[in-house]
Formats: structure tokens, sequence, C-alpha cells
């Protein structure tokens, strides 16, 4: 079992390319990972809210069917985020949103509390009042579960960045597995090279931290070691949820390689290069095949297959 905490919202999608549709899917950076991971054959949670608004009845539809069970707090209406996407595919967001998950501390304590893993981030972890609710709940978790944590920063919610760097950074602290983008990095640590700002993020505690880079590919790092892929090469329809699906591929990649849970810190310490590798690759092919079809649509295993074929492919 594992457990993601976070907002769910509705995308509204504008495609100039495409000006008289206008699509609505259900989405939000945890609730996408929350359906990459059971996708990929984990037993998802996922806290968070919605209204029983007509958005809202979209989002618990779109859950149910992928199998996540769902702990809900709030009275606020459905949160949505307008995507207008770039001729080249890419999103730019406008939201109103609202972040509170009152009424579901424990439910949602006990779900942590028996979950492998925790991952949170997004807007849960910086929007008041529900982000000091998300990290209670983080700090709670590393007794019994490991962590991950992904900013996926949206200066439209939260504008002032040294409070969002200061916010991001006590989640990292928690945190055994961080993922960012280099977009996200570059507005927290203007300063510094995204890959110097994820190594100064091991520092605070994490064993893994990933970096994605859209078209360029990823990098994972750990204290020792450094994994470097290309972008796998696919027709591009747009890129919302590329990130989310590459977040819960790592997660499910770790669930293979039994380095989930407070007992396998040690096994995520000691990750091998190849394991690193093949990690990389499977995630790395998780948000390809998101790009390759509209909206936030991850893949599930019998797209994926396993990540041994991976890590073989990396060991050969």
């Amino acid at each position: 079992m594992i457990t993601v905490i976070g907002e769910s919202l509705v995308d509204i999608i504008t495609d100039p390319r495409r000006p008289q549709e206008v699509q609505a899917h259900a989405g939000g950076s945890p609730l996408n990972v929350a359906v990459g991971a059971a996708r990929l054959g984990l037993a998802a949670n996922l806290v968070t809210h919605y209204a029983d608004d007509r958005y809202g009845l979209m989002i618990e539809e779109h859950l149910l069917a992928n199998g996540v069970t769902v702990l809900r707090g709030g009275s606020a209406p459905t949160s949505t985020a307008t995507a207008t996407l770039n001729p080249d595919g890419a999103a730019t967001y406008a939201f109103d949103i609202g972040w509170d998950i009152n009424g579901a501390s424990l439910p949602a304590l006990a779900a942590v509390e028996g979950s492998v893993h925790v991952h949170t981030g997004s807007i849960a972890a910086v929007l008041a009042p529900g982000d000091q609710a998300t990290l209670a709940l983080v700090k709670a978790a590393r007794q019994h579960a490991t962590i991950s944590y992904d900013p996926n920063c949206r200066p439209g919610i939260s504008p002032d960045a040294a409070a969002a760097r200061s916010q991001a950074e006590l989640f990292v602290a928690a945190s055994d597995v961080v993922k960012a983008s280099d977009e996200d990095l570059a507005w927290l640590y203007p300063d510094r090279s995204p890959e110097e700002s994820l190594l100064a993020w091991l520092d605070l505690g994490p064993s893994i931290a990933a970096l994605t880079r859209g078209a360029d590919g990823p990098v994972l790092l750990t204290r020792q070691l450094r994994v470097e892929l290309a972008a796998e090469a696919v027709t591009v329809a747009d890129t919302v949820g590329a990130g989310d699906s590459f977040m819960a591929g790592l997660i499910s990649g770790l669930a293979q390689l039994d380095a989930l849970g407070a007992p396998a810190r040690s096994r995520l310490r000691d990750i091998t290069e190849g394991e690193l590798h093949a990690l990389a690759a499977y995630a790395n092919r998780a948000a390809a095949i998101t790009c390759s079809r509209p909206g936030a649509n991850p893949p599930t295993s019998a797209e994926l297959g396993s990540l041994t074929g991976s890590l073989t492919a990396s060991e050969g």
C-alpha cells in the first residue's frame, strides 16, 4: 500500500492548434501520481479534497475507475486549472484552487501509518491551510514508510520564491526520494545549476534525487552515483502529466527493487549503478508514453513492462 497526499483538480485544456476543442480532465500532480502508481500495480490511497459538484464527480469517477482509494476532507468547491498549450505541446496554467483536508485527519493518519511509502508535493505542500497538515502526515509516516516529494512549483499559486524554497526544504529533509524539474529548480535556486541544487538536497537527507529536463532527458543522483539518460523519441501530443508519470514510475520501480518502507532505507541508500540506471529508464519510459497521448494518461504495467527488463539491459 502507498499513500499520496495532495490536490485533486480538473484540468481544462485549450489548444491553439485546435481552438474549437476544449477538454476537461481530472488532474492535479498528486492525483496523477496516485493513478499512475495504481496503473502500475500498486495499491494506492489518495488523501485529497474535491466537492460533490460537477467537477468533483468527474474526479471521483476517474479515481474509482483506476482503483485508487480516496480519503477526502475539506469543504471548498472543486479546484480547477486552465492549461493553455503552446505550439510545442507544453502547458501553462491558471488556477482556481484551494487546499484543505480538514475532516480527514484521522483516516489519513491511519492510511500513512499503514503504508510502505508516502508521496506528496505540488500545491499541497505550499498552500495554506492544508500544507501544515500535509507536512505533519509526512513526518508521522517516516517511522513506517519511505517518503517521496516533488515540489512541482506553481508560481501562480505561491509567488514568493523564498517562502516556497523554505517550505520545499522542510519536505526534502523529511524525504528519501526527491524529484524536481529543471524549471522548478531554476525558479527556487536561480543562482546555481539544477544539479547543484539536487546535490544540496541530498545533503539534507534523501538517498535519491531525480532531475527531469523535458526533451533533454532525466538525471538521477545519489551521494555516490550519477546516471543520465536521453529522452525517449516520441511524437509529443502534450506534456501534461509527464513528470507525474515519471514519479509514479520511480515509486513502482523502487517497489520492484524491494526498496520501499522504513526497513528498506539501507537498501535505498545502497542502490547500485545498474539499479539506478534501470530505475531511470523505467521512469523515463513512463513519461514518454504519457507524452505520446493527450492529457495526463499514464501507462499501465502491461504497457510499461517490468523493471526487470530495464535492469537486465543496464547490466548487459
